[in-house]
Parts: structure tokens; C-alpha cells; sequence
């Protein structure tokens, strides 16, 4: 190569380093952007499932136990609810009606 074209190729590579430098992090930021959101929906969809589950026992422990209320720092008060303690009171009614009619 002759010295003007190895100046030129030179200044070219130099002058232009930061634009060549700026487009290959940004690459790399957009890359590591996209792994991270990746993660982030999928931790985020772990979450939303743990969420569902755990309403749904809150839910039901709170429909028959009553705890859904008042034990923030403490064991909870076990009490049931109105209508399982008279679904209780039907089934037992059932099943001494039953067991005195074989009798």
C-alpha cells in the first residue's frame, strides 16, 4: 500500500472508531435489554401463577376458617364461618338420622 492510502484508511478508522464503538454497545445494551425483559416476563408470570394460588387458599381459608382478617403479627383466631358451621350441623343431623333409621 502506498503511505496516502495507509493515512486515509488510518484517519478514516480513527474518526470513525467512536461511531463503530457507540453502534456495537448499543447492540450489546439492546441485546442485554431484551434478555432481562425476557427474564422479567418469565418471573413475572411465576408470580402472577404464585398470585392465583395463593388467592385461591386465601380464599378458601378465609370462606371456611375465617382467616382472612385481624392476624397481621399474630396466630390466627379459629373460628368458622356462619354457613360451614351449619352445613356441619346438617351433615351431622344426616348422618344420626341415617344411622337410627338402620337400627
Amino acid at each position: 500500500m502506498s503511505r496516502p492510502s495507509v493515512i486515509i484508511i488510518t484517519l478514516l478508522i480513527v474518526f470513525t472508531f467512536p461511531l463503530w464503538f457507540g453502534l456495537g454497545m448499543g447492540f450489546f445494551g439492546l441485546i442485554i435489554g431484551l434478555i432481562g425483559g425476557a427474564i422479567g416476563i418469565v418471573a413475572g408470570v411465576f408470580g402472577a401463577v404464585i398470585g392465583v394460588l395463593a388467592g385461591i387458599f386465601k380464599a378458601i381459608f378465609h370462606g371456611i376458617f375465617g382467616w382472612g382478617h385481624g392476624w397481621h403479627n399474630a396466630f390466627p383466631d379459629f373460628h368458622f364461618n356462619g354457613y360451614v358451621f351449619l352445613s356441619i350441623l346438617i351433615l351431622a343431623a344426616i348422618f344420626i338420622s341415617k344411622r337410627n333409621r338402620t337400627t
